[in-house]
């Protein structure tokens, strides 16, 4: 994609105020375009790079600044996707103007780019959001169309400029709900020290409308939605390993 200054970026959609997204109150600005192609994925809509509509760092900016008043001493932006580290350098010109106001920035992405212009994006974002999705280099390769090694690079990067950062896990029944997976997801945060929190993100099918209006089929269609009584149970056992 072009990358030149003063560019504008492809946006597939704002969120005004969320809750789901990092800490406190944020606006959510969902970025378009993606590489990856992971099964449980419910943004289809995000993958085209062509899709979405331009916007300047400028106006996002103001856009943004209108919720600042929401969102508290925990709250602020998180960038989401389709991947937002497509875009990084109209992220890093977005990122700038907002940490000029104050503004609290965070990153949700898998991790599947890390070069210079990313390593510029880092170093005005307060927070990473780390997708990790799965715990073995077959699975990943298989139900993501990214290496596993592409990620784990990237969390080595985070280490090294001590970036905090929030490791996401989308639990998916059969895939990659064992204990196994799961104990090798919150060990990560034993290994490094700049991961603050380990969230387990229960699969669900709110999205199979979406894929049905454009017309494509559903990876996990018959794949059962995890509970939230095993995601509890996870924490649990967790929090019991380290009493």
């Amino acid at each position: 994609m072009n990358q030149c200054n003063n560019i504008k970026g492809r946006i597939h959609s704002f969120q005004s105020l969320g809750t789901v997204d990092g800490p406190g109150i944020r606006s959510v600005i969902f970025m378009q375009g993606c590489p990856l192609r992971c099964v449980c994925c419910h943004n289809p809509d995000t993958w085209d790079f062509s899709g979405g509509e331009e916007r300047s760092a400028d106006e996002l900016c103001e856009k943004v600044l209108r919720y600042k008043g929401y969102f508290g001493l925990e709250g602020g932006v998180t960038v989401s996707g389709g991947e937002p580290l497509m875009q990084s350098r109209f992220l890093t010109e977005l990122f700038k103007k907002l940490k000029r106001y104050g503004v609290h920035t965070a990153l949700d992405t898998s991790g599947c780019i890390l070069d210079d212009s990313v390593k510029e994006l880092l170093e005005y974002t307060d927070l990473v959001l780390l997708d990790f999705k799965y715990t073995n280099e077959a699975d990943y390769l298989q139900y993501t169309k990214m290496e596993m090694g592409s990620a784990k690079e990237f969390l080595e990067y985070l280490e090294k400029i001590k970036k905090p950062t929030w490791i996401r896990y989308v639990v998916i029944p059969s895939l990659n709900d064992s204990g196994e997976s799961l104990s090798k997801i919150f060990d990560l945060e034993a290994q490094y020290s700049c991961i603050k929190k380990t969230e387990l993100l229960p699969f669900r099918k709110l999205c199979l409308e979406k894929y049905e209006e454009m017309g494509i089929d559903f990876p996990l269609k018959n794949t059962p939605e995890a509970k939230q009584s095993f995601i509890d149970e996870a924490y649990k056992k967790y929090e019991k390993s380290l009493s």
